[in-house]
């Protein structure tokens, strides 16, 4: 990915917070020698070595994906930024979070590993509800899904957040995003851009 390095981030605790808050993301990897997308939510190995997930069997990205290097990408807010809002001039542009995994696939099939990654991925999903899901499926649900553990080789990741802005034209910005409802991206930007 271009990273500029005034958008640039590189300290992993931030990378991983972000990564935790925006797990669903796209598997790219390679099927029949084209590129492959699934969109998926990923968990995080305790130890940060390793994302897990699971495919349906019958996703045939699974079928080429042992040992391939593959791309995880996840994104946060985004929203279009207008040069109108700026004091001086400018361009139109984008503004978003955005990071980038590459790391070697294991695909795996333990009914065992596989139990651990649904009930990992329900216990994260479901404790924001008052009456959380109780995992309940029988060995054939299990069977119909395949393991995979991408282990990281590279992470890169990238705040375009005005930050190569002046901080009036930053100020500006913020406000806008608030009046027009995108108050997750403003909040973004006053952490990461002050």
């Amino acid at each position: 990915m271009y990273i500029p390095r005034h958008f640039e981030v590189t300290d992993r605790d931030e990378i991983f917070a972000f990564v935790e808050a925006n797990a669903f993301g796209q598997l790219i990897s390679t099927v029949n020698g084209m590129f492959y997308a699934s969109h998926l939510p990923f968990l995080v190995t305790p130890d940060r070595s390793a994302l897990i997930c699971h495919l349906a069997k019958q996703n045939p990205q699974h079928l080429e994906l042992d040992g391939q290097e593959a791309l995880i990408t996840l994104q946060g807010v985004h929203d279009y930024i207008s040069p109108s809002w700026y004091e001086g001039a400018g361009v139109p542009t984008w503004n978003y979070q955005a990071v980038h995994i590459y790391g070697k696939c294991q695909v795996f099939h333990d009914s065992g590993r596989l139990k651990n990654v649904v009930e990992a991925l329900a216990d994260k999903y479901e404790a924001a509800f008052d009456s959380p899901w109780q995992p309940e499926y029988g060995a054939a649900m299990l069977a119909a899904i395949v393991g995979i553990e991408i282990r990281i080789t590279d992470v890169q990741c990238k705040y375009k957040l005005s930050q190569n802005r002046s901080s009036q034209d930053r100020v500006q910005v913020v406000e806008k995003l608030k009046s027009l409802g995108s108050t997750r991206l403003a909040e973004a930007m006053e952490r990461n851009t002050s």
